[in-house]
Parts: C-alpha cells; sequence; structure tokens
C-alpha cells in the first residue's frame, strides 16, 4: 500500500509534489509544537500559524518557543518547510517564465473557440491581422507559421502557433476544429506553383478536421484556382490577376490604384460590402433601390445573384429577394 502511494505521488508534476510537502510540514510541525509546548501554542492552530511564518521567514514574534525541545522543533521546520517553501516559489516562477516563453514561441495549446486561424506570415497577413485587432478588440486570432521564432503581435488578442499548418498535430494545437474562419495566404518566398501547391495541402487538411470553416486562400496561379475549389476553398484571392487588373486600371486612369486602396480599406472611413435585400425592395428596379441606398450615403455599385456578380447593371433591372446588394458604405 505504502509503495503504490509513493508511486502515485511521484507521478504527480512537480509544483503539486512540492506544494503538498510544505502544507504537510507546516501542519506536522504546528501539530508537534503545540504538543511539546502548550502553555506557549494552546491549539494546533496558533502551532501552525507560527510554522507559516517562521518557514516563510516573517517572524512576527507573537509566538515563539521557550523550551529547548520547542527551539529544537523550530530548528527542524526552518531547515525542513523553509527549504520546502522556498522550492515551491523558485518552481512556481520557473514555471510561469516557462509558460510565458512557450506561449511567445508558439508551443502553447489554444484552447478558445470561433477564433479566426490565418496561415501564413507575410506583410499581407501582418495587414490583416493589423487592422482586424483594431476593427473588433475581442477578435480572437490564431497565427500559424513555421518561420517565426517568436510571436510578433504579443499582448495582443494574438495566440502564435509554430509549425507547418497541414501536418495535424500543428492544427490540434490551434484546436482548428472550432476554428470559425480560415485564410490562407500564399507563400511568396517559394516558388508560384509550389506556394499554391502548399496552400492547396493546407485548406485539404483544415478542412479535414473542420469541415465548416469558412475558407479564404491566396492563389497565385490560374492553373490552381479549380484546384482550390475542389479542395473546398469557400473564396478564392488571385492575387497576381487582381494586382494586374489594378495595374491596368491605372495605366488607363491615372491615380486609380490609391482610390481603390481608399474604397478597399476598412479603416479609412468607407468600405466594399455586400448587403442583403429588404423586402421592400424585392422586384423593385436596380436605379430605384440605388435612389433609395444614397438618401443613406450608401452608394449602390451592383449586386450579387447566386455565383454571379453583375457591377453597373441596367436601371431597370429588377432586384430578387435572395440577391445582394454591393455597395460603399461607412
Amino acid at each position: 500500500m505504502a509503495t503504490y502511494l509513493y508511486q502515485t505521488f511521484s507521478r504527480w508534476p512537480l509544483l503539486p509534489r512540492i506544494f503538498f510537502m510544505a502544507v504537510f510540514s507546516i501542519i506536522l510541525f504546528g501539530f508537534v509544537i503545540h504538543l511539546v509546548e502548550p502553555k506557549t501554542f494552546p491549539s494546533t492552530f496558533d502551532g501552525i500559524w507560527w510554522a507559516i511564518i517562521t518557514a516563510s521567514t516573517v517572524g512576527y514574534g507573537d509566538y515563539t518557543p521557550h523550551t529547548t525541545a520547542g527551539r529544537l522543533v523550530g530548528i527542524l521546520l526552518i531547515l525542513v518547510g523553509a527549504s520546502f517553501l522556498s522550492s515551491y516559489f523558485a518552481t512556481l516562477a520557473t514555471t510561469a517564465i516557462n509558460t510565458q516563453n512557450t506561449l511567445k514561441q508558439g508551443k502553447s495549446l489554444y484552447i478558445g473557440k470561433k477564433q479566426t486561424l490565418i496561415i501564413g506570415w507575410n506583410e499581407r497577413s501582418r495587414d490583416v491581422i493589423n487592422q482586424l485587432i483594431q476593427l473588433k478588440n475581442e477578435a480572437q486570432i490564431v497565427l500559424i507559421d513555421d518561420s517565426l521564432t517568436e510571436n510578433p503581435f504579443p499582448g495582443m488578442h494574438v495566440h502564435f502557433i509554430k509549425g507547418k499548418p497541414f501536418y495535424d498535430h500543428v492544427l490540434t494545437k490551434a484546436n482548428a476544429k472550432s476554428a470559425e474562419l480560415l485564410l490562407v495566404t500564399a507563400d511568396q518566398n517559394t516558388p508560384e506553383y509550389q506556394a499554391d501547391m502548399n496552400t492547396i495541402l493546407t485548406l485539404i487538411a483544415v478542412k479535414g478536421i473542420n469541415p465548416e470553416v469558412h475558407s479564404i486562400v491566396e492563389i497565385l496561379t490560374a492553373e490552381h484556382v479549380l484546384n482550390a475549389e475542389r479542395a473546398g476553398a469557400d473564396e478564392i484571392i488571385q492575387t497576381n490577376k487582381q494586382t494586374s487588373y489594378v495595374m491596368m486600371n491605372s495605366i488607363l486612369a491615372h491615380g486609380m490604384a490609391s482610390s481603390l486602396l481608399i474604397m478597399l480599406n476598412q479603416l479609412k472611413g468607407s468600405s466594399l460590402k455586400f448587403i442583403s435585400v429588404d423586402r421592400d425592395w424585392m422586384d423593385r428596379p436596380f436605379n430605384e433601390i440605388s435612389r433609395i441606398l444614397s438618401e443613406q450615403r450608401v452608394m449602390l455599385l451592383g449586386y450579387k445573384r447566386g455565383e454571379n456578380s453583375i457591377v453597373n447593371p441596367p436601371p431597370d433591372d429588377k432586384i430578387h429577394l435572395n440577391d445582394q446588394l454591393l455597395v460603399i458604405s461607412d
């Protein structure tokens, strides 16, 4: 029985073991001093109080042993109890530092839910995280990257996981099965074809764990767009194509690039977004709804019907209830 208890106790984590031994020694010495000097220490609680004050080296002096036997008990308490308490606080401090370092270095498990999972560290993901933090103060963000050595956003709502995002143990650390949104950015330090394959592999890995997560992936080559759709991407950002469109518009209309950036920047006071159709607008022409929205300082650009987006449609186009209206709004 004693062997079993010892083996069980030895399996405890270090911090609880030291804490238990410190508490046990204080209670034991408090009981012993009460037996040795019952007049000086009228109750066991008085003895325990004296043991705590003595072992912690505070020494109020309200209780002091007067006999040789009592002083010997005090000496043993200082040698045994104080060492356990010192070890406990030292271990506690070491554990706190190790926990902080583990969190900073991306080795700690994320236990929250409904987080935004961002894959890859680059200027694009940095800007996205900065804007999410400013727009949503309570946004929970998990960043997965293999190139970083520590969390680039310490002290904020960003939990860093170091590792390759298509490995199960890394996604488990990130609690990917509870993620609400997934953003996979392309690694532009690798060839575009390889970067797209890694993006699709990551998408498959996350979707395998969490099929319901809304996924946004960045694809660099046109050949891999269809593969990303097959892998279950909800939205695909074709970076190279979109950049070339911006360049072409700037060639045809100088200054267009800066105007587009302002329109797309959520922090600049206006944003491009979809809104739902009000029931009162059902089957009414596009130009009529445009006038209604303009009175609310909202500019109507077009609408999305199913998978098709129509920009600047004919004025008499009828709007359906299930359409999504594309607007610029504050």
